[in-house]
């Protein structure tokens, strides 16, 4: 049983206060509900104390002061979390917002970054070098959940996922040590926080390996919905054969009323967002057979790669209510794409969509125990997103994502990408780490036998 903050006396309180270069947050402080505030607006848990680090002394005095008074303890780097596991109800919440810095090295093209920080800043400092860092499709995300849980993106098909780009990571551990672990000090550590979560302490910093991508072609191509299973019988063959250069995800979705043209307006679309970062000579030749197949809406062009990066941030802003389910696929075959017909042409409110991220090419050349994330065999990683503005729509694109994914789990190959999971139980965090979930728990006991990281996809310690 985890104490609660106000069972803890005012002196301990006091004394942890005076030894932060950060502050605390009260629940009686006038900032503490919208400090409490998170990227998905469903999200309503409340805190008993946030510690707003600056330092990695902060984070270690925080640790410490959870563990030595027994409290439930969430880490929260950028919010993003669909579960809201960046937050706890009683407990206390470890900051990272205040510990942001981006170091970028054109000797080895290597970036540093902090704990704190959003992927848009670490995007806008690379590409001044002409560097990117394969990362997500929402530039508000935090590097440091999107990296932990794997990292699926635009570059996925070039460079890896997220994690395959890892060098280095300095940690503060569960018994508030500071390690640096990489492929040659702690390399169990650092196996498992590629892929494994926030299950092994709180990381400060990240060192990534960036590649050159500056200008790229990308935007979106639309098909009516009722063009869905065409659509997707083709893509499913097109991007497994097609150069690496070229990644697209392919989407069921409602184009909203801006930026896109008036015609397309509230109306149900199989779309596919892509991105090129081969020779723009070859684009066109490459590109062929996408508008062969006569696109109602095509607006793919040159653009900077941080715009396509951030193409979505205004339409998916934090303060939504969100519900997220997932699914990894080996196919996309008939009765898969039936039901994604059916589904997307049942979208319960605009903003609400289903994405297929592709894993193939240099994501799927890892091996399935080089990192924690077990299913580099599969081609999708496939997310069921319901989203609205309005709270009294919550049950709708809760249902709707829920109905969703229980009619195409059948036919998936049974885990998820952690990062696109609610909050779902032990055995669904187990189909999704597979074969090296046993692993992961031996290296938490090791490192945090009590499991005082719990608030995640949690891996339970075991001997």
């Amino acid at each position: 049983m985890k104490n609660s903050i106000k069972e803890i006396a005012s002196k301990s309180i006091e004394s942890f206060a005076s030894n932060l270069k950060g502050s605390l947050v009260f629940p009686t402080d006038s900032n503490y509900d919208d400090t409490r505030k998170v990227y998905n607006a469903m999200i309503n848990k409340r805190p008993g104390l946030f510690a707003m680090c600056k330092t990695v002394d902060d984070v270690i005095s925080s640790v410490n002061f959870a563990r030595e008074n027994n409290l439930l303890v969430a880490i929260r780097g950028g919010g993003h979390n669909g579960a809201g596991l960046g937050l706890c109800d009683d407990g206390l919440v470890i900051d990272l917002s205040g510990i942001k810095f981006v170091e970028v090295d054109t000797s080895n093209n290597t970036v540093k970054v902090g704990g704190g920080n959003i992927w848009n800043e670490v995007d806008t400092a690379t590409h001044e070098y002409g560097l990117a860092i394969p990362s997500g499709m929402i530039s508000t995300t935090g590097v440091g959940g999107l990296t932990l849980g794997g990292g699926v993106g635009y570059l996925t098909r070039k460079y890896g996922l997220t994690i395959d780009n890892l060098l280095e990571a300095d940690m503060v551990l569960a018994d508030g040590s500071f390690v640096t672990v990489n492929a040659t000090e702690d390399t169990d550590l650092f196996w498992a926080i590629r892929g494994g979560g926030g299950n092994f302490g709180v990381v400060t910093s990240f060192t990534f390996q960036a590649h050159p991508v500056k200008t790229i072609m990308g935007g979106p191509t639309l098909w009516p919905i009722e063009r869905v299973e065409e659509i997707m019988a083709w893509y499913d063959i097109f991007i497994q054969e097609v150069s690496e250069d070229l990644n697209g995800f392919i989407a069921t979705m409602v184009i909203p009323e801006s930026p896109f043209p008036e015609h397309l307006h509230n109306k149900k679309f199989c779309g596919i967002v892509w991105c090129y970062v081969g020779n723009p000579d070859k684009f066109d030749a490459l590109f062929k057979a996408v508008l062969e197949l006569n696109p109602v809406f095509a607006h793919v062009g040159e653009m900077p790669f941080p715009a396509l990066q951030s193409m979505f941030d205004g339409l998916l802003p934090s303060g939504l209510q969100w519900y997220w389910r997932a699914d990894f696929f080996n196919e996309l075959g008939p009765e898969v794409r039936a039901e994604h017909l059916k589904y997307g042409s049942s979208i319960p409110t605009p903003l609400s969509q289903m994405h297929l991220y592709p894993l193939s090419g240099a994501a799927s050349r890892v091996g399935a125990e080089e990192t924690p994330w077990a299913y580099r065999d599969a081609k999708y990683a496939g997310v069921y997103i319901g989203v609205d503005s309005d709270p009294k729509n919550a049950t709708k694109i809760t249902d709707w994502c829920k109905a969703y994914q229980e009619a195409l789990h059948p036919h998936s190959a049974g885990g998820a990408y952690s990062n696109f999971m609610m909050e779902e139980g032990q055995d669904r965090i187990k189909a999704s780490y597979k074969h090296n979930y046993d692993r992961l728990a031996r290296i938490k006991n090791s490192y945090d036998p009590d499991n005082l990281f719990r608030v995640n996809q949690n891996i339970i310690p075991k001997k």
